[in-house]
């Protein structure tokens, strides 16, 4: 490594661990507040509301950076304490950031000004204020092609894929807990609909390129399929929604697909969304949820938009939830079990 990529890259970025940090006091008192304060503190009853249902499937969504950002743990330790049943991603949150750490890597502090010539000199890619090591990240792309490699070649859902990926790190992850791994111990599926939009593409195509007449292709509909067939299956649902865009229209459209496959099935009964973005322009990353319920895709009693940056209340609200403990009483969905099975 150059000397002064070595200066760039010498402050890892920390995950925070909500175990650690119980945030009750502060969610209770956010809740006699107003404006953002306020609805996290609602966000946080919602997510609460959830587990304490009976039978009710929780469904995570992640889009964006958090989890470059040091929210990683956040989102394993929700998984090893059964407070989410499946996760709709996008393919940077699982492969470009999780399955990377995996491998032994780290993502690095940085800052917004820098230099970005300099950095690509040095082959450093910078998400916003965070920096990660493209050699590094390039190592990741030609696994997923190792694992491409050795598999059965025909087509599989990304949830199907990112299983075996979680299989291959029981034996070869650096870094033990991942998201991808603890998904894998615990049958949490994982969907990635837009898949091939991350370092996973690259090692894909480079193993299609390598074996042209028979090969492992991606079948998003076959993740569409699977994930209706949980929601069908579920007796009620709740949606915990970071960013927007495909995750979160993904999962939403499920009640819709039922529809269209004959099966009448509740809109999602409770749904939170943390976003930055704006309903203006008429996108705000897929929908506000009262707009989504026009769809009927969302129900409006139990919803709430929070317009926040997402590390900045996300710590938040799951160590609220999970110092509530609600979890306890939960069984395990272990939805990857049944769609296996079928």
């Amino acid at each position: 490594m150059k000397k002064g990529k070595k200066s760039l890259l010498k402050e890892q970025v920390k995950h925070i661990d909500i175990k650690a940090i119980d945030s009750t006091p502060i969610i209770d008192a956010m809740r006699e507040m107003s404006f953002t304060s306020r609805d996290t503190a609602v966000a946080a009853d919602i997510l609460n509301m959830m587990l304490k249902e009976k039978g009710c499937t929780v469904f995570l969504t992640l889009a964006g950076s958090t989890s470059a950002a040091g929210c990683m743990q956040v989102y394993v330790d929700m998984v090893k304490n059964n407070m989410v049943d499946a996760i709709i991603a996008t393919g940077a949150s699982i492969v470009d950031m999780d399955f990377f750490e995996a491998l032994g890597y780290k993502h690095y502090k940085g800052t917004p000004y820098a230099d970005d010539k300099l950095l690509r000199e040095y082959y450093i890619d910078r998400i916003y204020d965070t920096y990660i090591d493209e050699e590094e990240l390039q190592h990741c792309d030609m696994t997923i092609k190792k694992i491409a490699d050795s598999i059965e070649p025909r087509p599989y859902s990304s949830r199907e894929f990112i299983r075996e990926m979680g299989k291959w790190l029981v034996k070869n992850a650096r870094k033990k807990e991942s998201l991808v791994q603890v998904c894998y111990e615990n049958n949490v599926p994982i969907f990635c609909p837009a898949f091939s939009d991350s370092s996973a593409g690259f090692g894909l195509v480079k193993h299609q390129w390598d074996n042209p007449k028979k090969h492992v292709s991606i079948d998003s509909v076959k993740d569409f399929l699977e994930l209706t067939k949980i929601k069908m299956a579920a007796k009620s649902s709740g949606l915990f929604m970071i960013g927007g865009g495909v995750p979160k229209n993904f999962v939403q459209d499920t009640v819709i697909c039922a529809e269209v496959l004959g099966k009448e099935v509740p809109m999602h009964q409770y749904a939170v969304q943390i976003t930055v973005a704006d309903s203006r322009d008429g996108a705000c990353s897929s929908s506000t949820l009262k707009e989504a319920s026009s769809w009927g895709k969302v129900d409006t009693v139990y919803e709430k938009m929070v317009y926040a940056e997402a590390t900045s209340v996300l710590p938040l609200i799951a160590s609220y939830v999970y110092h509530k403990k609600e979890w306890k009483k939960r069984k395990r969905f272990e939805w990857t079990k049944i769609l296996d099975s079928e």
